[in-house]
């Protein structure tokens, strides 16, 4: 069973900084690729980046120039790291995991339980 732990949330104001953590651990056989995505309040959840295992990185226009995401491919650790926060990035951010358990198994998606990213003064 794969499990995806979030962490590094919380409150910060306008301006700051938060870097968010996610380790996936259990019956991996292969990673696609790892990423954020957040959920705000009254609307869709929307991909924040993401990083293949090849290192390839793809950002929502919204964060670009202020958010880096990396990755540990030996601990199956992917980071986030938020600057110049703004009171729009406030949401649920959930980690996400496209990977195949098994060589005979088509890719699926695992996702974290979030983590609150609150921007306010």
């Amino acid at each position: 069973q794969v499990q995806l732990v979030e962490s590094g949330g919380g409150l910060v104001q306008p301006g700051g900084s938060l870097r968010l953590s996610c380790e996936a651990s259990g019956r991996i056989f292969s990673i696609a690729a790892m990423g954020w995505y957040r959920e705000a309040p009254g609307k869709e959840r929307e991909l924040v980046a993401a990083i293949t295992g090849g290192g390839s990185t793809n950002y929502a226009d919204s964060v670009k120039g202020r958010f880096t995401i990396s990755r540990d491919n030996a601990k199956n650790t992917v980071y986030l790291q938020m600057n110049s926060l703004k009171p729009e990035d406030t949401a649920v951010y959930y980690c996400n995991l496209k990977a195949r358990i098994t060589a005979f198994q088509g890719w699926m998606d695992y996702w974290g339980k979030g983590t609150l990213v609150t921007v306010s003064s």
